[in-house]
């Protein structure tokens, strides 16, 4: 194929041809790749960013003129600081930081973040995994250091949690890092080792004095209450008491115009009848003996007992001399 008609005629112009051919052919070929659903393809000309490419079947000018660095900008990428949690595993120097009550807090926590811009994210920043480190690390420690330990102990995670994402994300966005951040978490937060024991007994006064003060609120509530309902049972007591007070005394003081304006027509009748019946009124509740004087000539002797209350146990009978002297009726009297 390469060789000439006879011995030391060369190479033949069309092999070369061919072989040239078939080489740019590959090389021309060597241009086309494919972007992946979940990656961003920058496209540089000579080292200087030219284009991004979207998901799919693409080309490319062949080495050396355009390469091609793709990209993963749907992917969630994790960062742990502070170590791992463990005591092995932990990173002092990454971990320990300073509240704003000069406390120190042994503090590991983990950032997700992806890739919101492809291009700002390959050329922004040297190394793009590091700066996001660096810049977490830098935030978190200007957010514990403007908290009390108290609030970063108990409650006050998810403050810190939001106030650090919002931190980083500002500052990587004036670095122009193509980053964006979508959570920061705690994963534990402890004292320094060698003052746990101090704040567990911390821990444990705050709590023994908080269930000292709901049960003296609890007392207080239910004292409260009970004070309450006595005096609105008292005020409702007195109340009534007025308004029978009020009735009675209206009700007795018509009663008694209406009786003055019947005296005024007829003095003797209404008093002799309200001699009647206040008499009526008196005798009802007491023992009576009534003697009719006409035809009696003998003493009346009546039993010692008669006068007792009613339901009263009879007294025994005392001796014959001993007993009440005669009693003479007047005629027409009542004893």
């Amino acid at each position: 194929m390469f060789g000439g008609r006879g011995p030391g005629q060369g190479v033949r112009p069309g092999a070369v041809a061919a072989i040239a051919g078939i080489a740019f052919a590959l090389w021309a070929a060597s241009g086309f790749y494919i972007v992946q659903p979940n990656e961003q393809a920058v496209v540089t000309t000579f080292g200087a960013y030219s284009r991004s490419e979207a998901p799919g079947l693409r080309y490319h000018l062949p080495t050396p003129f355009e390469h091609v660095e793709k990209v993963a900008v749907t992917t969630l990428n994790r960062i742990d600081i502070g170590g791992t949690g463990t005591p092995d595993g932990d990173v002092p120097q990454e971990s320990l930081m300073l509240t704003s009550d000069e406390n120190i807090v042994d503090l590991n926590f983990s950032v997700t973040w992806r890739v919101a811009d492809a291009p700002r994210f390959l050329f922004a920043t040297r190394n793009p995994t590091e700066a996001v480190k660096a810049v977490a690390e830098s935030a978190m420690r200007e957010v514990i250091g403007k908290t009390e330990l108290k609030p970063i102990l108990t409650n006050g995670r998810g403050q810190v949690q939001l106030e650090t994402a919002d931190l980083m994300q500002k500052t990587l966005d004036r670095w122009g890092a193509g980053v964006s951040i979508v959570e920061v978490q705690i994963r534990t937060v402890n004292p320094p080792q060698e003052a746990a024991a101090a704040f567990r007994d911390v821990q444990s006064a705050e709590q023994d004095q908080a269930s000292a003060v709901n049960e003296a609120n609890a007392y207080r509530n239910r004292v409260v209450n009970e004070a309450k309902g006595d005096a609105a049972k008292i005020v409702q007591s007195a109340q009534g008491y007025r308004e029978q007070a009020v009735r009675t005394a209206t009700g007795d003081a018509a009663r008694f115009n209406s009786i003055y304006a019947e005296y005024r027509r007829a003095p003797q009748a209404t008093r002799e009848r309200l001699y009647l019946e206040t008499m009526e009124r008196v005798l009802a509740r007491s023992n009576k003996v009534i003697v009719s004087g006409k035809g009696i000539t003998a003493p009346v002797i009546l039993p010692p007992d008669v006068f007792r209350p009613r339901g009263a146990t009879a007294a025994p009978t005392p001796p014959a001399d001993t007993q009440a002297a005669p009693v003479q009726p007047q005629r027409g009297a009542a004893q």
